[in-house]
């Protein structure tokens, strides 16, 4: 049985992997900042494919909440998997003109969220006989997003670095630490609503990715397919 916490699942990414990760017969937690309507509706979508799901809202940069969210998930089973999803970007623009609160509030939720989260995981998952992580990190990372977040792109450079670290200090548990890197997605997550659009010339496939175009990514390296797999940063950005 796999029982999976999702972070940032209500919308974007999270809820399109959370829907696939369902078809691939994974329970979940759904965990979600505010909006609790779009966490149900993707907690429905998940159940109508006859998987189990809870929701939890919580802030994950605060490791309370974060425990509340793994022990709603250990009610429905020990806790296989964690994707690692939930972000903000923070102020948008040059550096030069970036707040410090916002950019803080990205990095608490970019980074320390991301290592609050598999702290817990890696506890369960060491009691309970092994799993697998996947950290959500973006094409950023390596382009380092110049005039619009440089700071967003040093938190996934961070997620990069905690993906290989993190793998090749629990392998010996039984333990996988991966990461999918997406590049230009179709979401809400965009300041401008037609940056997916706008910036389509720049990807060498011509056009912006779709979030269910990230899901195969992260189902499969979750799944025994990838059980060799570890510390792997797997791009998922049209070339990009």
């Amino acid at each position: 049985m796999n029982v999976t916490v999702i972070t940032g699942g209500s919308r974007g990414i999270g809820a399109a992997v959370a829907l696939r990760l369902a078809q691939d017969g994974h329970d979940m937690a759904i965990g979600y900042r505010s909006d609790a309507e779009a966490a149900e509706r993707a907690a429905d979508a998940v159940r109508a494919t006859g998987r189990r799901c809870v929701t939890v809202a919580l802030d994950t940069a605060d490791e309370h909440d974060v425990d509340r969210l793994f022990d709603a998930a250990a009610e429905l089973g020990p806790v296989t998997g964690l994707v690692n999803n939930a972000g903000v970007s923070g102020p948008n623009g040059p550096l030069a003109e970036a707040d410090a609160e916002g950019m803080r509030r990205a990095l608490d939720v970019n980074v320390l969220g991301y290592l609050l989260c598999a702290r817990r995981a890696v506890r369960d998952m060491t009691r309970t006989g092994g799993g697998a992580i996947v950290n959500i990190s973006s094409a950023a990372a390596t382009l380092g997003s110049p005039g619009q977040y440089v700071h967003y792109a040093a938190t996934k450079a961070a997620t990069d670095a905690l993906t290989v670290g993190l793998a090749k200090e629990v392998a010996g548990l039984g333990i996988r630490v991966n990461c999918v890197a997406p590049g230009i997605i179709w979401t809400e997550f965009h300041e401008d609503p037609q940056r997916p659009a706008k910036l389509a010339d720049v990807i060498p496939m011509g056009r912006s990715g779709r979030p269910e175009e990230i899901t195969g990514a992260v189902s499969w390296l979750l799944s025994d397919d990838a059980s060799y797999a570890t510390g792997a940063v797997l791009r998922v950005a049209g070339g990009m």
